[in-house]
């Protein structure tokens, strides 16, 4: 890829890349580290873009496996993840009730199975539309609103059966 077409792609497809790769990792300088590291690889592996789907979902399937190769690493060198700090100019009452209900939510998310989970998160998280969606799986948008759809479904059963 010679430097101005990279620069180009660079430019259009970073901030798409980073709010799909920050659905993944939940955490701003994992998310700049794998985007980085996506673009890199994107400019200088020897397999290049077929032109079979959009520039955006072959950067994203390549930030996807990025994100679990560095997730698979990182369960080999520490047992919990870091937990970050309620703000303190909050009213802290609020702040554990939200970051509670929050948690429960969250936790339902993780308990649910793909593509059901990843689809919602995409959507919901990433701000990603069904077509980006549709492209990233290799599915058709319709295909993305249906899982969508039922991922709703499961989450507000789900959030009813444990009273959330």
């Amino acid at each position: 890829m010679d430097k101005k077409t990279a620069e180009k792609l660079y430019d259009t497809c970073y901030m798409q890349v980073y709010s799909y790769v920050m659905t993944l990792a939940k955490d701003q300088h994992k998310a700049q580290e794998i985007t980085q590291e996506t673009f890199f690889k994107a400019m200088t592996t020897k397999q290049t873009f077929r032109g079979e789907s959009e520039c955006y979902s072959w950067l994203c399937a390549i930030a996807k496996n990025l994100f679990i190769d560095s997730t698979r690493k990182a369960s080999r060198y520490q047992d919990e993840p870091d937990e970050t700090l309620a703000d303190s100019d909050t009213d802290i009452e609020q702040s554990i009730t939200d970051s509670e209900t929050s948690f429960r939510i969250h936790m339902l998310l993780h308990e649910m199975e793909d593509p059901y989970k990843e689809v919602f998160e995409l959507r919901v998280f990433g701000e990603l539309s069904f077509t980006q969606i549709g492209a990233i799986f290799r599915k058709t948008e319709n295909w993305a609103r249906v899982t969508y759809h039922r991922a709703r479904l499961k989450l507000k059963e789900r959030m009813s059966s444990n009273e959330i």
